[in-house]
């Protein structure tokens, strides 16, 4: 088995590394969107966020 490598190659690599930070990227933004509503001092914002809450069945009280 001469000449045989056992590495991927350079672009699979980088295709991985680009979607493992969009992946981290749409995830920090979508607590920051969940958190900043939920906490937000707007009483529209906060009852949406509590509303959705209650229909997805998780505690909030």
């Amino acid at each position: 088995m001469i000449g045989t490598s056992t590495t991927a190659p350079a672009g699979v690599t980088s295709a991985v590394r680009s979607l493992l930070l969009q992946l981290a990227a749409a995830a920090a933004l979508g607590l920051v969107v969940l958190y900043g509503v939920a906490f937000a001092e707007s009483p529209v914002a906060h009852n949406a966020a509590h509303d959705v809450r209650h229909v997805t069945v998780k505690p909030c009280h």
